[in-house]
């Protein structure tokens, strides 16, 4: 069976920047399961697996707008050091910040001169992704998993 909408799909796969650095990967675990066409997976990757069948392997690059998207610099932000109440803060750290109904992450890229650089981009943005994928199943969704909005089973939710 070919990949197409509402296809359940399994793979295995690693990922990796365009320096080769793996950022990811599902070795020693199950197959990642997701039903095409439902959004799960960056669009860019779904897009080279549609028409796809198990036993299929690829490389699939995709660029930052059809992964995590590039780098938004509205969600870079320099804020007084002092607004974290005396805390030690560091680089790598992360917060939850915003407005009401707008929390979003943000991590602290640099701490110099009594000031915070935060970055609420996804970690990935702004990266071309390499993900070297191995097709291990496809078959038709149920109904039950098309109404849930997830794969039931083997790599998928239990319940």
């Amino acid at each position: 069976m070919q990949i197409t909408n509402n296809s359940v799909v399994s793979f295995h796969y690693t990922l990796k920047d365009a320096d080769g650095n793996t950022l990811d990967s599902s070795e020693g675990r199950e197959a990642f399961a997701y039903i095409h066409g439902g959004g799960m997976i960056v669009p860019g990757l779904e897009e080279q697996l549609e028409g796809k069948k198990a036993g299929d392997s690829l490389l699939a690059v995709v660029a930052p707008e059809k992964g995590y998207g590039n780098i938004d610099p509205q969600l870079m932000h320099k804020v007084p050091q002092d607004r974290f109440g005396g805390q030690q803060v560091e680089p790598g750290m992360q917060f939850q910040a915003g407005e009401q109904g707008e929390m979003g992450v943000f991590t602290v890229v640099a701490v110099e001169d009594g000031h915070v650089m935060l970055n609420g981009n996804h970690p990935l943005a702004g990266v071309t992704l390499h993900f070297n994928v191995e097709i291990t199943n496809v078959r038709e969704a149920t109904a039950e998993e098309l109404s849930h909005g997830h794969v039931h089973g083997e790599g998928g939710v239990h319940h």
